[in-house]
């Protein structure tokens, strides 16, 4: 490992305990056991950096240390899938009084360990249209070594890189699911979020119905029977601040409805051949005629 490896594995080792510092500072005090514990959930692509900000934005305006550093997945990097019992580690191994956050799937244990009373739980999504060309910017210009990178780079241009997109590929070893495939787990948050504590949340409507939507999650805090020591005008406006999508590393546009700029008339085609009515029933489409 050179110099630049080691001081930055060392940043990454000492940056809970400075955070800690700075949170007895904020708040003085040294328990963070008042304030619900809450997970930030999100499917790739689709607003989990948006999250992360809010996220951050709750230390500052309730009793918690910091934000975990690192998301907690379900699938590895390589594409494998972890075991329910490495997940389940990661989950509990997050500290009391840190808030945690990650892409994680709705399987039984998952559900079971996020919603248990008390805790709060936030799953984030998007419109598939703008997900798919947020992903294939990212994989072919923004990250060298996501799994799509070098097969979108062999494609002729985007039009191509977005038909490989709604449809999928499995083949000489390289295999990404359908657009429909994708959002199977979307729905099953919803369907959790109907029967336990996860509010589900539109990527959009953190955009376009901000204030509302912010406040919606802060009531779901309150839930749980915590009051938030910050008034609501003050935490508000706080959160609001912590939003800045151009501090992302992801950050391409940080606008909704940015597909139509790039669907064509034969991709819309292809997507309603694949995915059927899947915008109908997230609720992005009244029916397939877009």
């Amino acid at each position: 490992m050179n110099n630049m490896g080691i001081t930055q594995k060392l940043r990454r080792t000492l940056r809970p305990y400075g955070k800690t510092a700075q949170a007895i500072w904020r708040w003085k005090r040294f328990s963070f056991n008042d304030a619900p514990p809450v997970f930030g959930n999100s499917k790739p692509k689709s607003g989990s950096h948006l999250l992360l900000q809010i996220l951050n934005g709750f230390t500052q305006i309730m009793p918690y240390r910091y934000v975990d550093a690192d998301p907690i997945r379900t699938i590895r990097k390589d594409g494998g899938r972890r075991t329910e019992d490495e997940v389940l580690a990661d989950l509990y191994a997050v500290p009391q009084g840190v808030i945690g956050w990650g892409y994680l799937e709705a399987t039984k244990e998952n559900v079971s360990f996020l919603t248990a009373a008390g805790r709060v739980n936030y799953f984030i999504y998007r419109d598939p249209r703008d997900m798919l060309v947020s992903q294939v910017f990212f994989a072919t210009d923004m990250h060298g070594e996501h799994g799509m990178h070098d097969y979108y780079n062999s494609l002729p241009d985007f039009g191509a890189r977005l038909n490989a997109a709604i449809t999928g590929i499995d083949r000489d070893g390289l295999k990404m699911v359908s657009v429909k495939q994708r959002y199977e787990g979307v729905f099953q948050w919803l369907d959790a979020s109907r029967q336990k504590n996860v509010m589900c949340i539109r990527f959009e409507d953190l955009i376009n119905n901000r204030d509302a939507t912010l406040n919606a999650m802060l009531d779901e805090v309150e839930k749980t029977g915590y009051k938030i020591p910050t008034p609501r005008e003050k935490a508000l406006s706080i959160l609001v601040d912590a939003i800045q999508p151009k501090k992302s590393h992801t950050f391409r546009s940080g606008k909704t409805g940015g597909w139509n700029q790039h669907f064509t008339e034969d991709h819309k085609k292809l997507f309603k051949d694949v995915a059927g009515d899947l915008l109908v029933n997230l609720g992005y489409e009244k029916d397939n005629d877009w």
